[in-house]
């Protein structure tokens, strides 16, 4: 495609120009369906990373349960050793009393430690019943995280293989879609990044369709229907901005 100065270009025919901003949507539109198709995986790759990051905090504040778990289990254990022992001393004291009232103040003192014990064993079953159920809901969180660790590992296999294939084609239209923005003017190319970037689906060239525009199907009078057709002024959608253009061209 041969270049042309700034002069050549505004001295183009509107038919020239239209036809340029309807190549211009079309390799555009291309673009955009790429980005769509990547689109897509980038935002699927980051929600499995949120979704693996937080199992990993609660992976990690299951562990923290646990140890908790492990070391209150370890605490009553100690202290039925320790009442174990203080029974054994209270037991052998009484052996060496002097009176009733001694030996009752000891007998108190084992039933007390015998109670402590009975209480520490309670406890030690329900840590283990809680220790139990934490390592099953850790055990199941460490399988899921390993499900979606595999699934990210996919996913961004899919996304590199996109990206490399698809990259060389978004180039090579990009490079085309500048070819074109040579034979448009500077005003009438900032009007059609203004309106695509506010479009729906980035279209801001749109066809007439069943008498209504592309864009947004509202009914085109038939006399500005005409006036598209003759291709000599660039006519707007007056309900959405969008430039139109007849199917022939």
């Amino acid at each position: 495609m041969e270049t042309l100065d700034k002069t050549a270009v505004n001295e183009l025919s509107v038919e020239d120009k239209l036809r340029s901003l309807f190549d211009l949507q079309k390799v555009s539109s291309e673009i955009d369906k790429i980005r769509t198709l990547r689109g897509e995986l980038p935002l699927e790759v980051q929600d499995l990373e949120d979704e693996i990051a937080g199992l990993e905090t609660r992976i990690s504040n299951l562990d923290g349960e646990v140890k908790n778990i492990n070391d209150n289990i370890l605490a009553m254990k100690n202290k039925i050793k320790d009442a174990q022992l203080l029974i054994k001393k209270y037991e052998a004291q009484q052996s060496n009393v002097r009176n009733n009232r001694e030996f009752d103040s000891l007998a108190k003192e084992v039933e007390f430690q015998t109670l402590e014990i009975e209480l520490s064993e309670k406890r030690i079953k329900e840590f283990n019943a809680e220790m139990k159920a934490k390592q099953e809901s850790l055990s199941a969180s460490k399988k899921h995280m390993d499900g979606r660790k595999e699934d990210l590992k996919i996913k961004k296999s899919e996304l590199s293989e996109i990206i490399s294939e698809t990259q060389v084609e978004e180039n090579r239209l990009k490079e085309k879609g500048r070819e074109i923005e040579k034979y448009i003017d500077d005003r009438i190319l900032t009007a059609f990044k203004r309106i695509r970037k506010n479009a729906r689906n980035g279209l801001a060239v749109v066809t007439v369709a069943r008498d209504a525009c592309g864009g947004c199907f509202n009914k085109i009078p038939p006399q500005r229907q005409l006036d598209i057709q003759l291709r000599k002024k660039i006519i707007v959608c007056e309900y959405c901005g969008r430039i139109l253009v007849d199917n022939e061209l």
